[in-house]
């Protein structure tokens, strides 16, 4: 059984790259701090008796499916949406709805003592790094995230993702090519 503290330890080593998988997922900050938070609750709540080497894998299972619910409700959310902007009378404001796309906005780097030529460089790479990661489908996605962001072995990742070993072996080795060849293909090498 994981102690209150080694379950607070993993907590806050998991919560920045847990931020960033959720923002890959659903690219929006606000959405995925608060999907991060549901799942740290959740994991919290409900498995925190648990032995502290299957919280890792459980808490990733517990974001996924959290990830998966947010894209569900907003498939419906989109759906009503839809049917009821059809009632709306022609001409009238559509109020200040924004575009859903909108939110993709860049945090600056804060690297001090770096090169303003530098810095723009690093931006651009790991912006297009991140767009690449974020055009991978879902399971190649979370596969190359659990593999190589959290550093989960084959097994861990198995067990978060409810498949088989082999297929996240594929799903891993899908993704790394597919990023290779759109890197390679903007130019960007080792």
């Amino acid at each position: 059984m994981a102690t209150r503290q080694e379950l607070s330890d993993f907590l806050a080593a998991t919560e920045r790259r847990a931020f960033k998988q959720a923002f890959y997922a659903v690219r929006n900050e606000e959405t995925a701090l608060d999907l991060v938070q549901e799942g740290m609750a959740r994991l919290v709540e409900r498995y925190g008796d648990r032995p502290k080497g299957e919280l890792a894998p459980l808490f990733q299972r517990i974001l996924q499916n959290a990830i998966y619910d947010h894209f569900r409700r907003e498939k419906v959310r989109r759906l009503w949406t839809t049917l009821l902007s059809s009632f709306t009378p022609a001409g009238a404001d559509e109020g200040d709805e924004s575009d859903p796309l909108d939110f993709l906005a860049g945090d600056p780097g804060n690297g001090l003592g770096e090169s303003a030529g530098d810095k723009a460089e690093r931006q651009q790479v790991l912006g297009i790094i991140e767009a690449e990661i974020g055009k991978l489908p879902n399971r190649q996605r979370e596969a190359f995230l659990l593999r190589y962001w959290e550093e989960f072995d084959v097994a861990e990742t198995a067990a978060a993702m409810g498949c088989s070993e082999g297929s996240v072996k594929t799903h891993c080795s899908r993704a790394t090519r597919a990023l290779a060849r759109a890197l390679r293909d903007r130019g960007i090498t080792q």
